[in-house]
């Protein structure tokens, strides 16, 4: 089962989001601090609502200790960038897939992309282009959900 990697979100109800979707599906989350909020957070848990309890959760103190856990499981960490040039969609996903998605704000610092195994970008019709205004960005949760759910389908996990 590929696992959702979070590095330092920044905004409650994007990672109780992304919860939710984790507990709908099986999938473990791992959260890299700093956060920007407390995990106990009144909007944290009011978006995951009651499934916190089912959420397979991880909470890294760091980059590094993360990167320790991920070298022990094995595994490709597959980043996630507006920037890169392969669409998730022409990526052959794999069981223990790391999927990391960055901070809501800037996404993930240069030194964490060249840490990744793969970069990936979900392509937008009306993205910013050098010189023209247009989308920068889909929302945190929704990103996650969309390269989640294409993941697990690809390796019959749906049902």
């Amino acid at each position: 089962m590929p696992a959702l990697v979070l590095f330092e979100p920044q905004i409650p109800p994007n990672t109780g989001n992304v919860a939710r979707t984790c507990a709908a599906t099986g999938t473990p989350l791992h959260l890299i601090e700093p956060l920007g909020f407390s995990i106990d957070d009144r909007m944290l848990k009011r978006a995951g609502l009651d499934y916190w309890p089912l959420v397979d959760l991880h909470c890294h103190g760091d980059w590094e200790s993360f990167c320790c856990q991920r070298r022990a499981h094995g595994g490709r960490l597959i980043g996630f960038s507006a920037h890169a040039e392969q669409s998730y969609t022409d990526f052959a996903f794999a069981q223990d897939d790391w999927l990391l998605f960055g901070r809501e704000t800037d996404g993930l610092p240069s030194h964490i992309h060249r840490s990744c195994d793969v970069r990936l970008v979900i392509p937008m019709r009306h993205a910013s282009r050098p010189g023209m205004p247009g989308v920068r960005s889909l929302n945190l949760s929704v990103s996650a959900a969309i390269v989640l759910f294409e993941s697990l389908r690809q390796l019959g996990l749906t049902s």
